[in-house]
C-alpha cells in the first residue's frame, strides 16, 4: 500500500523533500512508517520518537495506517 509521508521543517531539509511517499505492507503502523522514513538516505535526523499526525489527527505508534492515508511528522516547536 501505498502512504503519503509529509515533512516539515528539519525533517524536510533533511530529506530534500517536503513529502515522500513509501510502500508498506498491509497492517502497517505508524512505527513502520517511522522506521522506513528513517531508512531513508538522512532520515536518520528524524528522532525515534517524533509527534505523528495521521489524516490530521494525532497518531500514536502503534496505529495502524491504511492506504492512501497522510501521515505527517512533525517536528518540535518552539515559541515566545
Amino acid at each position: 500500500m501505498n502512504v503519503r509521508v509529509i515533512l516539515f521543517a528539519s525533517y524536510a531539509d533533511a530529506l530534500g523533500a517536503s513529502e515522500v511517499a513509501i510502500d508498506l505492507p498491509a497492517g502497517a503502523r505508524v512505527r513502520d512508517v517511522l522506521a522506513r522514513v528513517k531508512s531513508l538516505a538522512s532520515g536518520a535526523r528524524v528522532p525515534d520518537r517524533p509527534l505523528v499526525a495521521v489524516n490530521q489527527r494525532y497518531a500514536r505508534e502503534d496505529q495502524q495506517v491504511h492506504a492512501s492515508d497522510e501521515v505527517a511528522i512533525i517536528p518540535p516547536v518552539a515559541g515566545g
